[in-house]
């Protein structure tokens, strides 16, 4: 697919929670998460966001190729997913739970309670050129949607 077109073609729809499989013990739970099983791309890259202030949020941008699995390992926050039509708001607090995001779909991190650790898994290196940072540059790139 061309660069851009999840843009016109991505839905929130495509968002979906992810099981990652809890292993109980009794002496403390295990979650794993491998390449080519549960999550559905590549893990190329993996980093955690903590300490959020309180009222804070986090993200509030749009990939153009990334997928993500967003994770509350710690704590609880809410993820909001917009696809320029949809918007629909998911409350994560279970560490073995993720949030498949699709490139295409805005999305933004808030209601962080305190302690919270959001752990994100990506299916690429960091590249700044792959991000759509303003919200009206998003919508200009989903207008397609919008046309009958």
């Amino acid at each position: 697919m061309a660069e851009n077109d999840f843009h016109k073609t991505s839905h929130i729809n495509q968002c979906k929670l992810i099981e990652l499989g809890k292993h109980h013990h009794p002496n403390g739970n295990l979650t794993v998460v491998e390449n080519g099983t549960i999550v559905p791309f590549d893990l190329r890259r993996v980093f955690y966001i903590y300490d959020v202030p309180g009222g804070e949020s986090r993200g509030g941008h749009s990939h153009k190729e990334l997928f993500q699995l967003i994770v509350a390992v710690s704590g609880a926050f809410e993820v909001l997913v917009d696809d320029g039509i949809d918007r629909h708001n998911y409350a994560l607090n279970r560490p073995y739970q993720g949030l498949l995001v699709p490139p295409g779909i805005w999305s933004m991190e808030h209601n962080f309670s305190s302690g919270s650790v959001c752990l994100v898994l990506a299916s690429d290196h960091y590249d700044e050129a792959d991000y759509v940072r303003d919200y009206d540059e998003f919508i200009q790139l989903t207008s397609s949607k919008r046309v009958k």
